[in-house]
């Protein structure tokens, strides 16, 4: 199936207020699915010309001593590195010029399969070395969240409405994805040089795994043991909360690993965005900006940061609470904060800033 006409999204517009969301599904050249998202219904003719080869995927090693999974993908180091605006992949094609990863002259919000992955369907063992190492194929999905057409742009600057339509897209790529039977899927943007972003377009990612990573499966432990997130936050309200909006509240959490992290969460608990209300997906997204804006204003610059949403992994929804956790990489304004031998080798984390005066900074941060 080449192309599929543009359809409404019945579950996403149970969140989308009083405008429509459309989804057009297309095919490009190399077998990769392209999902066009808009507030209008995409119709415009792809251009002719594409000529592009995916790479697929690697294998996942176990680590017996850390007793975690390392996934092995060569073919993501030919990946695009740092293109200069004229040659920008994720920006929309032009006539008589190359393609780029989108083969549109326009669109609003698109998410097409990468064409690097690190997991992919199709991934199989590499030939075994002398070793006895437990391994598996890294089947799975990787792909590009495009967030605007524009080459510059951030949550904060790129508005409300587009950040409801980039919620409308996770929630549509979590329930297909899920529904494709992956057992662990994480939308994720990283911000900024110091993360290591080689394409500076505004765009985030979708990892779909075929296991839960160890973080994730503590996560599933502590609330099916009984850890109750939202009964702790309105004790944290006064000391560690940034802003409320629709029933979510930005908040430091007293158990930060890293300097100024910020995390959303709803106060009336959800397993997964999908499960948002209207007045909770309206607050959550402009908490997105709002936490942007705010590390901005205080550090001064765009702020690189590491971003993802933390949801309920398949079937496990239970009494699993969402979050949204951004974990920036400065320790204050012009400072890196370094993760180093300590942190990578025991996992313990040294954190700068006590995170009652996070909070307090980034409130102040928008007076």
């Amino acid at each position: 199936m080449p192309d599929q006409i543009t359809e409404e999204v019945p579950a996403l517009n149970r969140l989308a207020g009083d405008r429509r969301v459309y989804r057009r599904v297309f095919e490009k050249t190399d077998g990769r699915k392209l999902h066009l998202y808009g507030y209008e219904p995409h119709i415009l003719p792809p251009l002719p010309g594409e000529q592009l080869e995916q790479i697929t995927g690697g294998e996942l090693r176990f680590n017996p001593l850390r007793q975690s999974w390392s996934v092995y993908a060569a073919g993501r180091n030919k990946r695009t590195f740092k293109p200069s605006s004229a040659t920008d992949p994720l920006a929309p094609s032009k006539p008589g010029e190359p393609q780029t990863e989108i083969p549109f002259e326009d669109f609003e919000l698109c998410v097409f399969e990468n064409r690097f992955p690190a997991f992919h369907p199709s991934s199989e063992l590499s030939p075994r070395d002398r070793d006895d190492m437990e391994r598996i194929p890294a089947k799975g999905t990787c792909e590009v969240v495009v967030y605007a057409p524009q080459q510059t742009g951030s949550l904060a600057t790129l508005g409300q409405s587009r950040r409801r339509l980039i919620l409308s897209a996770w929630i549509d790529r979590y329930e297909s994805l899920y529904t494709e039977g992956h057992s662990y899927v994480l939308p994720f943007e990283n911000r900024g040089d110091a993360v290591g972003v080689t394409l500076h377009h505004p765009h985030g990612q979708i990892y779909a795994l075929p296991l839960v990573p160890e973080p994730q499966q503590a996560a599933v432990r502590a609330f099916d043991g009984g850890f109750d997130l939202s009964a702790q936050l309105p004790d944290w309200q006064e000391d560690y909360a940034i802003a409320e909006a629709g029933g979510v509240v930005a908040f430091a959490p007293p158990f930060a690993r890293f300097p100024y992290e910020v995390w959303l969460a709803p106060i009336e608990p959800v397993s997964g965005p999908w499960a948002f209300s209207e007045d909770q997906a309206d607050g959550f997204a402009h908490l997105l900006g709002l936490v942007t804006e705010r590390y901005d204003a205080f550090f001064g610059e765009a702020t690189p940061y590491m971003f993802s949403l933390q949801a309920a992994p398949y079937g496990q929804d239970g009494p699993f609470q969402f979050t949204a956790q951004f974990y920036p990489l400065l320790r204050a304004p012009n400072r890196i904060k370094y993760f180093a031998s300590l942190e990578q080798v025991t996992g313990l984390y040294t954190v700068d800033i006590m995170p009652r005066d996070v909070a307090k900074a980034l409130r102040e941060a928008g007076a």
